[in-house]
Order: C-alpha cells, then sequence, then structure tokens
C-alpha cells in the first residue's frame, strides 16, 4: 500500500495540471506582496520553492516565507561589487567566462584562497555572485554549475566549518532549485574529514548534485565532459583552456553587471512604490482567526 501511495504521490507531481493547481495554492497562501518580494516572486520562483520541498504547498509556504523575511533583512538586490571588491581580490569565488554545455553559468571556487576572516562579508560576496550568476543567465535556464578547485587546499587554509554550513544554508535555503551540479576537483585525501561534516547540512536533493571528479577516475571525468566542452573547461579542472583570473578586469565586468542589475530590477525606491494591493509590509500578515 505504501508504493501505491508514493506511486501516487509521484504521478500528481508529474503531472502539470496538478503542478499549475499547486502553483497557485501556493500563491493564495502567500498572500498579496509588495515591493521586492513582489518583483521576485516570479511563477518560476514559486516553483523552484514547489519542487524544492517535492510540491508539498505548507513546506514550500514556509521556506518562501523563510528566504523573503532573509532576503529583507540581507538585501542581496543592494549589494554591489564596490562594497565587497576586498573580496574578490584572490579570485576565490568568481563567475566563469564561459558556461556549460546547456548554457548555464559557471561559479569557480578556490577554497584556498581565502584571504579575509569576516564571515559578514564573505557570505556578502558569495550571495553577490550568486545573483550575478543568475542575471547572466540565458532567457529559460534557471540553473548554474559550480566548479571547486582545490589546489593548494589544506586543513589549515579550508573554510571553517561554520562558513561552509552557513554557505550551504544560504544556497539550498534560499537558492533553491538554482544548483545543476557542483563538481569537486581533485580534492586532496585530507578533505575526507571535512567532508564528512560538511555533507550533513546538505539536504539529498543538494547532495545529490555534488561530483567528485579525480583526474585518474576515467568514470568521473567522463561525467564531467558530460557537462563541459573540454576546449572551454580550465586546465586547472582537467580541460584545455587557460584561464587566468585577473581582478581588475573582473571588477570592470561586475561595474558593469551593477548597472544591468539596477537597470534589470529598479532602484529600492521605485520599488517600494510597486504593489499588488498592500502597502508597507513585505509579505502580509495572516488573516486573524
Amino acid at each position: 500500500m505504501e508504493c501505491i501511495r508514493n506511486n501516487t504521490h509521484q504521478d500528481q507531481e508529474n503531472d502539470p495540471s496538478q503542478r499549475e493547481i499547486k502553483l497557485n495554492e501556493l500563491k493564495t497562501a502567500i498572500g498579496p506582496l509588495s515591493g521586492r518580494s513582489l518583483q521576485y516572486c516570479t511563477d518560476p520562483c514559486f516553483k523552484r520553492y514547489l519542487e524544492a520541498r517535492n510540491w508539498n504547498v505548507d513546506k514550500s509556504k514556509k521556506m518562501l516565507e523563510e528566504s523573503l523575511k532573509w532576503r529583507s533583512v540581507f538585501k542581496p538586490e543592494d549589494i554591489r561589487w564596490e562594497d565587497i571588491a576586498v573580496e574578490g581580490e584572490t579570485g576565490k569565488i568568481y563567475r566563469a567566462n564561459f558556461h556549460d554545455r546547456q548554457g548555464r553559468s559557471v561559479l569557480i571556487l578556490r577554497p584556498a584562497k581565502q584571504n579575509t576572516a569576516s564571515l559578514d562579508n564573505q557570505m556578502r560576496h558569495l550571495v553577490y555572485l550568486i545573483e550575478n550568476a543568475i542575471l547572466n543567465l540565458p532567457e529559460g535556464e534557471e540553473q548554474m554549475a559550480w566548479l571547486i578547485d582545490f589546489t593548494g587546499w589544506t586543513l589549515s587554509t579550508s573554510v571553517p566549518i561554520k562558513s561552509a554550513r552557513e554557505t550551504v544554508n544560504i544556497l539550498q535555503n534560499h537558492y533553491p532549485e538554482r544548483l545543476a551540479v557542483a563538481f569537486l576537483y581533485n580534492p586532496p585525501r585530507i578533505f575526507e574529514a571535512f567532508w564528512k561534516i560538511v555533507k550533513y547540512f546538505l539536504d539529498a536533493k543538494t547532495f545529490h548534485k555534488v561530483k567528485f571528479v579525480y583526474p585518474k577516475n576515467k568514470d568521473s571525468v567522463e561525467l564531467m565532459k558530460q557537462y563541459f566542452d573540454e576546449e572551454n573547461l580550465p586546465t586547472d579542472f582537467g580541460g584545455k583552456a587557460v584561464l587566468n583570473y585577473d581582478y581588475e578586469e573582473f571588477s570592470r565586468l561586475m561595474a558593469q553587471d551593477d548597472a544591468k542589475y539596477v537597470a534589470l530590477h529598479g532602484s529600492k525606491e521605485k520599488l517600494s512604490q510597486a504593489t499588488n494591493g498592500l502597502s508597507g509590509a513585505e509579505v502580509a500578515p495572516e488573516p486573524a482567526s
């Protein structure tokens, strides 16, 4: 009987008409929105939260409301490159100048190049680049790929567990279904101790998106080639392209993207005037029982 119930549930999840019903249920449950919450909560956004919670409307509602609260405090839309530029000096995280085979944006992470101590600023830097990766997605594409390079990584240069946990929290709870795949390239054996802790922070969906690649493991290399053209992939990841991080050039590109971001999303003042029936509150309060 349990198997039958699970199959029925999966059929409902995959039924377009059922998905449309659940989408409308979630929109009704969230209620009227205003300002940036209104702009954020597009139909694709609602669907990402539903997908992240297996199309359970109640769980999706809770998740989305928590993200809206987080965004109202963290204000990712207001972060500009000049605010976090010091974090980018070593190229520890940056958007690559190439895409994967699906045209998705690619973030390159080099944890051994950590250059600052402020967790808050590090997370602002991460969020800025996630937003930037989303900004540069082709039309119709919603996910990005991560490439993590472990060159020079040791336990002494690794990010603190607290930083890893907060990175996971932000990615899977506030940017659900934005990650297509994360390749961990050639991590040293000692990384296993770190991974044993970090993996418990991952939910099942995120865990299955993490792929380990070792140059001497043919299967893992072939898996990576399914996602990336060898001609575009940097030599640091087993490809043929030469990729050198240029801080000044990247800063120039980010300044251009900041202007594009403001043009696309509007200024804070204009957004505060845009409502769908409410003024003031970002999320409508639940009616009194």
